[in-house]
């Protein structure tokens, strides 16, 4: 079950993707709409593992990312940015795709053995309320390797022996593979 606090994070995802597509040579340009996005338990519990859709000029964009506590250890040229979590405190935001923990739930998840984390949301006066996931991911195929693709465009989709499949309400698309 992946636990969402009511916070004020800083900046606010979108501005951070805005952000961070702004640099990519795949990113676009213009507006940047929010679709939804999907979770991964960190068995550990220590790394939030969030992957957020976002439509820009006209295409729909995967953008895998893990959130930490504290910086991770050789990683600093994925660094994506930092940011501000009213309840938990400072958070370094990486490109899941060089993120161990990450990388480790989406193969997991491409073999059958992950399911998409529940949501629960913590409210500021400690109630937990569970919420549905605006994406909703599911395994196809038989994994014959563990070599891990990202989409990022998915009018581009990856392909392999086992794909992750994202839906969403008016969508969806291949997000990563095993190849």
């Amino acid at each position: 079950m992946a636990l969402l606090h009511q916070a004020t994070i800083t900046p606010t995802k979108l501005d951070l993707i805005t952000d961070y597509l702004d640099e990519v040579p795949w990113g676009g340009t213009g507006d940047v709409e929010m679709i939804g996005g999907y979770r991964f338990d960190d068995p550990d519990g220590e790394v939030g593992v969030e992957a957020l859709l976002v439509s820009r000029d006209g295409r729909t964009l995967h953008i895998p990312l893990t959130y930490r506590a504290a910086p991770l250890v050789g990683a600093s040229e994925y660094l994506i940015a930092t940011m501000k979590h009213s309840a938990l405190g400072d958070r370094w935001v990486y490109d899941a795709a060089a993120d161990p923990v990450a990388v480790d739930c989406f193969v997991r998840a491409l073999r059958g053995e992950q399911a998409q984390a529940a949501l629960q949301v913590q409210k500021t006066d400690g109630s937990m309320v569970s919420i549905d996931a605006p994406v909703r991911v599911h395994m196809e195929g038989a994994a014959a390797s563990s070599a891990l693709v990202f989409s990022d465009d998915l009018a581009s989709p990856v392909a392999g022996s086992a794909t992750l499949i994202a839906e969403w309400d008016g969508g969806q698309g291949v997000v990563a593979a095993l190849r």
